[in-house]
């Protein structure tokens, strides 16, 4: 490999690095699995990375096959940012805000970006993207495209797919191709092309309308979905044809983004927040219900049970003194109004507490900045049981992000309960309630064999468990490695042999 990392040093611009110190450094990311790369490019431009493709989809040719994984700050927890050949890492160079449209708030921005820093900028211009996950501090915007990322404020505004409009990609060969909406006559036009990129829309929209019934019963009843590849929305019935929404969450198995163009929303600090405290999991389900129907959704609501508090009280008592007392609620939800008129804003929450009220539940109400940033300590403590070990006793997000139906949250939560019961495990919850989206990470030792064992039968019994219920494996991650072998059983062979067919179009060599 020696040879190929001095070949491809020679010809890129960006560093080509393969010490056995580096190649160990990107062997993991934020999940469990250990996958050595055989060397590591930092690609300077959109050029190292299409001479990267044209190189080992010509080595694939000649039946030599290097894989490539795209990668931003590894802080993927399906641990699709690890993988054998050659690991392209885009934070280092590629990291800039290329264009910024004050007129429409568009952007345009390099993967290798740190999504915090794009959100500072945004925030300047009175503008914000609105489906930041939870590690947008440390994790780039190529990622959270890469798994049509969301977060806190996707009740109201969406997840990324919602809010990329182009993409410059790089194909498995090396091309360079722009993806947008097409019209049926610019449609037409990129069929007759000769390259890789007319193949490629010929194959699949040929793939489409064989398939029009399948694409169409896909679907999952859920408020948000990354499980799989988007093939629903490629073509609409009006003809219009985009391969950004099936790009938006491919996890770069399908193509590598070098740019995206991405739209923005008005940003409004001033919000209106309350903390709702439940002692009844059934009267919680029942509020969340009826305040996801108000006229004005909530921007955020956002729980944490129990068990949270109490491993937060165990470990770090001071974190939220002052803030929760004992005894501890079941349930806490966050719910948060950013109307840009004050009025509107403030009539809503308002009929958010006359819900609340109305069920007997309490509540307090915050509008000065302090107040708020004291309370949303409550849901951003949750980072504090991702990242606590004991010896050899971790955290594993092993099945952290199934999403269920609206209305089934309570049936899903007493699942959860009773399946950690089962397996003698502690459990400590948070999410989207809003969403039906929930995050659990159990504290297992992994250098023991039986819970090496009981991690498979966990996720095997947790995975079937949300899927039995109509939901998805993953309503904001992705699939990666860890997820992916349930896709089959999420949607059904036919699907699964769809997506299949997609990767094979985009990629006959298996490289991405």
């Amino acid at each position: 490999m020696s040879k190929v990392a001095q070949y491809l040093q020679e010809h890129l611009s960006g560093e080509v690095l393969h010490t056995p110190a580096i190649r160990k450094y990107f062997s993991t990311d934020g999940g469990v699995f250990t996958v050595t790369p055989s060397l590591v490019v930092y690609p300077r431009n959109e050029g190292d990375v299409r001479k990267t493709a044209r190189f080992t989809w010509q080595l694939a040719e000649r039946g030599r096959i290097i894989p490539i994984t795209a990668r931003g700050m590894g802080t993927d927890q399906g641990s699709a940012a690890v993988g054998s050949g050659v690991m392209m890492v885009f934070p280092a160079h590629m990291n800039r805000i290329l264009e910024y449209d004050g007129k429409t708030g568009d952007v345009v921005i390099e993967p290798g970006i740190l999504y915090g820093k794009l959100q500072q900028t945004l925030h300047t211009h009175g503008r914000f993207l609105p489906p930041y996950p939870s590690s947008m501090e440390y994790s780039t915007v190529g990622g959270a495209i890469a798994n049509n990322a969301s977060g806190e404020k996707t009740f109201k505004y969406g997840c990324t797919r919602d809010f990329v409009k182009g993409l410059r990609v790089v194909l498995a060969n090396g091309e360079v191709i722009e993806t947008r909406r097409l019209s049926k006559r610019e449609l037409s036009k990129k069929m007759g092309l000769t390259t890789f990129e007319g193949e490629l829309y010929r194959a699949l929209d040929g793939l489409i309308e064989e398939n029009k019934q399948i694409i169409k019963d896909m679907h999952l009843n859920v408020s948000k979905n990354s499980a799989g590849y988007d093939i629903a929305d490629v073509k609409r019935k009006d003809g219009s044809f985009d391969l950004t929404p099936l790009i938006v969450g491919s996890q770069g198995t399908l193509a590598i983004v070098s740019e995206a163009t991405i739209a923005t929303a008005p940003y409004n600090p001033s919000t209106t927040l309350i903390a709702a405290f439940f002692e009844d999991l059934e009267v919680a389900q029942q509020a969340i219900d009826q305040i996801s129907k108000l006229p004005e959704s909530p921007s955020a609501m956002e729980l944490v049970d129990e068990n949270l508090l109490k491993f937060l009280d165990e470990h770090n008592p001071n974190q939220l003194k002052g803030i929760v007392s004992k005894p501890f609620h079941k349930m806490i939800v966050l719910i948060e109004f950013d109307n840009a008129n004050a009025r509107t804003q403030k009539r809503m929450a308002k009929k958010a507490t006359k819900i609340l009220d109305k069920l007997t539940v309490t509540y307090k109400v915050e509008t000065e900045e302090h107040e708020k940033e004291e309370l949303w300590k409550i849901r951003h403590s949750a980072a504090a049981v991702i990242s606590h070990s004991e010896g050899n006793l971790k955290a594993l997000p092993i099945i952290e992000d199934g999403i269920v139906p609206d209305g089934q949250m309570n049936e899903y939560i007493k699942n959860v309960y009773d399946m950690f019961e089962k397996y003698s495990l502690k459990v400590a919850m948070w999410g989207h309630a809003g969403n039906a989206n929930l995050h659990m990470q159990p504290f297992l030792d992994l250098s023991q064999v039986g819970d090496r064992q009981k991690v498979f039968k966990i996720i095997d019994e947790y995975y079937s468990m949300v899927i039995s219920m109509g939901g998805s494996t993953s309503g904001e991650h992705s699939d990666g490695r860890l997820r992916a072998p349930y896709l089959s059983k999420l949607y059904g062979e036919a699907v699964y042999t769809l997506f299949q067919k997609t990767k094979l179009i985009f990629d006959p060599y298996g490289i991405m």
